[in-house]
C-alpha cells in the first residue's frame, strides 16, 4: 500500500498464496505469511527478526494419538552482493490440534547483521504434502543505529504477556506473538504494539516519546489518540502499548512513534499503515452542523434525496444505515446536513464542498449515461462501479454478437493497492439499457468463473452453465475470454 519504513512485508503473494480453488482440494496447498524487523542489541548489534504466521487450516497433517500435527521444513537464506551472510534450515512442527479445532502457528528467527542491502529467500515444504516448495524472494534494509538515538521498527501483536521463559518470541521479559497482517476487522478493538528506545550516550538521557494516529486521506492527526511520555533511556528502553482503537472510524491510517530530543526536534520516527473496519461507528453529529451556503446552494430543493441517495456507492455499511435511516424521515434539512458532514469526514485532505461538487458531477454523469426506465445511474452496477472505483482506464464495448449478450468489459490499471482489475457488464434483457455485472477479479466483488457460459445463453438458452460439459468457451463468433484476458 504505502512505503512503510517498518520494512512491513505484506503478503507474499506470488509465492506464499494460493487461490480458493487449490485450498478446497482433497491434499491442502500451504500458506503463509512473512514479515521482518530491525532491531538493536548493544551485544549484538544490528539484528533482523524474520516473522512467519502459517496458516492452520492450509496445511495437511498426520495423527499423532487422539490429535493432529503438521510439520514443515523451513529454509531461510540472508545474501548480499556477494555472498550468503545467514541461513538456517529446520523442520518446524505444529502444535498439536484437533479437528474442530485447527489455528494458526508462528515462527521466528533472528540473524545478525552490519548495515547494508540483502535478499531474503525463504523455502517453505509442507513435510504431509507431495507438492513442490514455495520460495520466495524479499529485499531487507538495514540501517545503523549504533551511533544516535533512535527508535526500532514498530511491531503490531496478537498479543504481548510478561513472561520469564524461554522461548523465540520472548523478549525484554514479554513473550510477543507478532501480527502480520495490517487488517483491523470490527471485532478487533485493541492493537498492542511493542518498539524499543536506543541511545549510545553513557549518560542517560531524557526522551519525549509522542504516539499518534494519522488520518491517511486527510493527514490530520487524531487527538483522542495523541499520547506523550518522557523516558531516561540509555542503552535499550522496551515500549509497550495496547491501544484502544474501538471508536476508530472504518478508514486507513498510520500509527506513528515520533522520538523527540530535549531541544523538541523529531531525531527518529518509527510507523505503521492499517486498515481499520468499524460496523460501530457513531453517527456524524448532523444536528451540529451550520449548514454552508455553498452546500446550500448545489443542491435543489427537489433533488435532496436524489444526491443523499447518491452516497450510497462511496459509503461504508454503518454509513449506508445511516443515510437510509435519515431518508426514511422525509426532512430536506437533515438530508442537507448529512450530505454536507458525510463530505467533511470523506474529503481526505480536499476541501469538503470541492469534493462534494467533484462527486456531483460524477453522479451526473452516470445518471445521462447508465440510468433507464427503472434505475437512477448510481443504482444501476455500472454507475455503482464507476463512483466506486472512479472512470475506467479502458473499456471494450460489444453490442452486436451472434451469440453473446451485449456485454461491455471495463479495465482498471489500478485500484487502491490492485493492479489490472477487470469488470464484465452484460444485458440479457436487451434493452432499457439495463446492464448487470456478470463478473470481477476485483476483491470483495461479484466472481462468477462460468461468466463466459452465461454471456453465451444468448445462443444457447438451455444450456446448464453450472455442468462443466454443458457449453463451449469456443463457441461460434464468441471471443470474450481472450479481450478479458488480454493485456
Amino acid at each position: 500500500m504505502k512505503t512503510k519504513s517498518i520494512f512491513n512485508i505484506a503478503l507474499l503473494s506470488l509465492f506464499l498464496f494460493s487461490s480458493f480453488q487449490l485450498v478446497a482440494q482433497k491434499e491442502k496447498q500451504l500458506k503463509a505469511y512473512l514479515d521482518h524487523k530491525q532491531f538493536y542489541a548493544p551485544n549484538i548489534g544490528n539484528y533482523v527478526e524474520i516473522q512467519l504466521q502459517f496458516i492452520g487450516y492450509t496445511l495437511n497433517y498426520k495423527g499423532v494419538g487422539t490429535d493432529l500435527q503438521g510439520e514443515v521444513a523451513v529454509k531461510l537464506t540472508v545474501r548480499n552482493s556477494e555472498k550468503v551472510v545467514a541461513s538456517d534450515a529446520y523442520r518446524l512442527n505444529s502444535p498439536l490440534m484437533r479437528d474442530s479445532v485447527i489455528e494458526d502457528f508462528y515462527d521466528l528467527k533472528r540473524f545478525p547483521l552490519a548495515a547494508g542491502r540483502y535478499e531474503l529467500e525463504i523455502s517453505l515444504q509442507d513435510l504431509n504434502s507431495d507438492k513442490a516448495p514455495m520460495v520466495g524472494k524479499q529485499e531487507i534494509i538495514i540501517e545503523d543505529w549504533s551511533k544516535s538515538p533512535h527508535l526500532s521498527n514498530l511491531q503490531t501483536a496478537e498479543s504481548i504477556i510478561a513472561s520469564e521463559t524461554s522461548s523465540p518470541f520472548n523478549k525484554s521479559g514479554f513473550e510477543i506473538i507478532p501480527r502480520i497482517s495490517n487488517y483491523y476487522p470490527n471485532a478487533a478493538n485493541y492493537l498492542p504494539v511493542y518498539l524499543e528506545m536506543y541511545s549510545n550516550n553513557e549518560n542517560q538521557e531524557t526522551f519525549g516519546l509522542k504516539q499518534t494516529i494519522i488520518h491517511n486521506g486527510t493527514k490530520l492527526e487524531l487527538d483522542q489518540f495523541t499520547r506523550f511520555s518522557k523516558h531516561d533511556v540509555n542503552q535499550v528502553q522496551p515500549v509497550i502499548r495496547n491501544i484502544d482503537i474501538s471508536q476508530l472510524y472504518s478508514g486507513e491510517y498510520q500509527l506513528l512513534f515520533s522520538l523527540i530530543s530535549k531541544e523538541n526536534e523529531v531525531i527518529s520516527t518509527s510507523s505503521f499503515f492499517f486498515e481499520r473496519m468499524n460496523e460501530k461507528e457513531i453517527a456524524y453529529g448532523v444536528d451540529d452542523i451550520i449548514i454552508d451556503p455553498a452546500f446550500q446552494a448545489s443542491i435543489h430543493e427537489d433533488s435532496i434525496e436524489f444526491y443523499m441517495e447518491s452516497l450510497i456507492p462511496i459509503a461504508r455499511p454503518a454509513e449506508v444505515k445511516n443515510i437510509i435511516s435519515i431518508l426514511k424521515k422525509k426532512n430536506n434539512e437533515q438530508n442537507r446536513k448529512y450530505i454536507q458532514a458525510f463530505w467533511i469526514q470523506s474529503a481526505n485532505g480536499r476541501n469538503p464542498y470541492d469534493a462534494w461538487l467533484g462527486y456531483k458531477r460524477q453522479v451526473q454523469l452516470v445518471q445521462k449515461m447508465y440510468s433507464n426506465n427503472f434505475m437512477d445511474g448510481f443504482e444501476t452496477d455500472r454507475g455503482r462501479v464507476y463512483l466506486q472505483y472512479g472512470q475506467p482506464n479502458s473499456v471494450i464495448v460489444r453490442e452486436t454478437s451472434p451469440s453473446d449478450y451485449p456485454y461491455e468489459i471495463w479495465v482498471y490499471d489500478k485500484i487502491k493497492q490492485f493492479s489490472n482489475k477487470r469488470f464484465v457488464f452484460y444485458n440479457p434483457d436487451l434493452v432499457n439499457n439495463a446492464h448487470r455485472l456478470l463478473h470481477s477479479d476485483m476483491v470483495g466483488e461479484l466472481q462468477n468463473y462460468r461468466w463466459q457460459q452465461q454471456l453465451a445463453k444468448r445462443n444457447s438458452p438451455n444450456q446448464n452453465i453450472d455442468n462443466p460439459n454443458d457449453g463451449n468457451d469456443d463457441h461460434f463468433g464468441g471471443n470474450s475470454r481472450e479481450l478479458f484476458e488480454q493485456r
